[in-house]
């Protein structure tokens, strides 16, 4: 069991593509989240370590680091942030996406963190979707990556060993969210997830209102339908009409 209370946590859940890094880097701008995806976690391993080591050892051979010293790299990673106060457990939520890549990982994090939503980003036209990875990789030079084929690999990777990470929680954990709108479409109904529940378990920091502290090992909130606060719903509630989201006051553009 972790010595530490478990980090509140948000994942960010989908096939690739779909944009979990975008969502994700937008909600690290917001005060009150901290962002982290996987890939961040890999390029800054210290490659003279012997979890450093590992990683270098199968990532030249082209194959996945296996899910222990995975976890192990992204917790040591994490404690750092937290050494450092890059990211302040007490005050933000943690948002991840690209871990737990299987099952198995998502047991290991177990005692890491406490998953209190996970948004799902579908893509009901995965033609579209694979269009989209191709148009981006093409963007980005990486032209090995548009092949058509190694883009459809990677979907059947996700489907057989990634998208059985969501039974591994609670069904009233997940949201579901279109990922085929424009990113702003879908920041949108993201928040209209994470919103309420960084608001109940954070508080407002900019009204001074508390939320509830971190618990240390399991128990405690799921997570799931969480309550509003009683001052009239949450912040993007206040703020949105007819599907319209408008700055939230106090904070200047």
């Amino acid at each position: 069991m972790s010595s530490h209370p478990r980090y509140r946590t948000i994942l960010l859940f989908g096939p690739p593509g779909a944009g979990k890094g975008t969502q994700g880097k937008i909600l690290g701008h917001i005060p009150g989240f901290y962002h982290l995806s996987c890939g961040d976690v890999f390029r800054n391993v210290d490659v003279n370590s012997a979890l450093g080591r590992t990683f270098i050892e199968y990532s030249s051979k082209g194959l996945l680091v296996p899910d222990e010293p995975t976890v192990q790299m992204w917790s040591q990673h994490m404690h750092a942030r937290t050494v450092m106060s890059i990211y302040k457990p007490s005050v933000d939520l943690l948002v991840l996406d690209g871990i737990p890549r299987n099952p198995n990982q998502a047991k290991i994090l177990e005692k890491h963190i406490k998953v209190l939503k996970i948004i799902h980003l579908v893509c009901p036209d995965e033609d579209k979707m694979i269009e989209r990875l191709r148009r981006r990789a093409i963007k980005e030079n990486r032209f090995d990556d548009a092949r058509e084929d190694v883009i459809r690999k990677r979907w059947d990777v996700y489907k057989q060993e990634t998208y059985p990470v969501l039974e591994c929680y609670d069904k009233s954990l997940i949201a579901e969210v279109d990922a085929m709108g424009s990113p702003g479409e879908v920041l949108i109904e993201v928040l209209r997830q994470v919103v309420p529940v960084q608001d109940a378990h954070f508080g407002n920091r900019l009204a001074g209102e508390a939320g509830k502290p971190a618990a240390a090992g399991k128990g405690g909130s799921a997570g799931g339908g969480v309550a509003k606060r009683a001052s009239g719903g949450s912040v993007l509630d206040k703020n949105s009409r007819n599907g319209a989201a408008r700055p939230v006051a106090g904070k200047k553009k």
